[in-house]
């Protein structure tokens, strides 16, 4: 359902900043299904690739042999992401909390961590500059957090005018998508509020996976479930 509705989120998108992991599954089924012209950029250079299977890293030299063109990672951000380029950013996240701030840096207090994470690569810059970001991530107490341990990216800081105040460029992040449903933030207060469920699971489980007190939308709808299309090819996305 995750890498599915993600792939439905980019059926009018023209490109997408590409992350490793379900964001990358996401991106890839968008293409053998509801969007074939999108064009995939990752972050080691490669602009409109086209890749057979799923590439195991940013690095993958599948990516540079099936794309378009091949950037250097300065003129990614400088060029491309940074002035607003890109439409939509997938970004991934260790911790979230309720204005969608992302975590991926420490678990913990930053200079005696319980868990060093992967740290930031360009996901700060994704976050800000972006038209907007779409976060990918399973939805646990231990993820979804009241207050994040640390801000890696920023989503809707600390509520409404934190963005404009910081000068970012993007909307900042505009769904979340978990295994349970969908989340996005209420358009005065920016808080992440619970609009739709998947099928099967109720509102009260994604509440009880959330590490606050998780609002629902006055119309709580339920995704539709994955046609035989979607789930034809994602199994051969997968299985490449």
């Amino acid at each position: 359902m995750m890498s599915v509705e993600a792939a439905r989120q980019l059926r009018e998108v023209t490109a997408c900043f590409v992350g490793i992991g379900l964001p990358s599954t996401g991106a890839n089924l968008a293409r053998r299904t509801v969007n074939p012209d999108l064009v995939l950029v990752y972050e080691a250079g490669a602009i409109g690739a086209k890749p057979p299977r799923l590439p195991l890293s940013i690095g993958d030299g599948m990516l540079g042999e099936t794309a378009d063109y091949i950037a250097s990672v300065p003129e990614i951000f400088n060029y491309w992401v940074q002035p607003g380029r890109i439409e939509v950013g997938f970004l991934g996240a260790a911790q979230l909390d309720r204005f969608a701030n992302i975590n991926t840096t420490v678990v913990g207090d930053y200079a005696n961590p319980k868990v060093r994470l992967p740290g930031a690569g360009g996901a700060p810059e994704i976050a800000a500059s972006c038209g907007e970001v779409i976060v990918i991530v399973r939805q646990s107490p231990r993820a979804f957090v009241e207050r994040v341990d640390f801000i890696t990216s920023v989503g809707h800081g600390d509520g409404p005018g934190a963005r404009e105040r910081l000068g970012l460029r993007g909307k900042g992040p505009t769904k979340v998508i978990t295994d349970l449903g969908i989340l996005e933030p209420d358009p005065e207060s920016r808080e992440l509020v619970l609009t739709h469920v998947h099928p099967g699971v109720s509102a009260e489980q994604a509440q009880e996976a959330t590490g606050w007190d998780l609002k629902l939308a006055d119309e709580l709808k339920t995704t539709e479930p994955p046609t035989q299309e979607e789930l034809k090819a994602l199994r051969e996305l997968v299985a490449a």
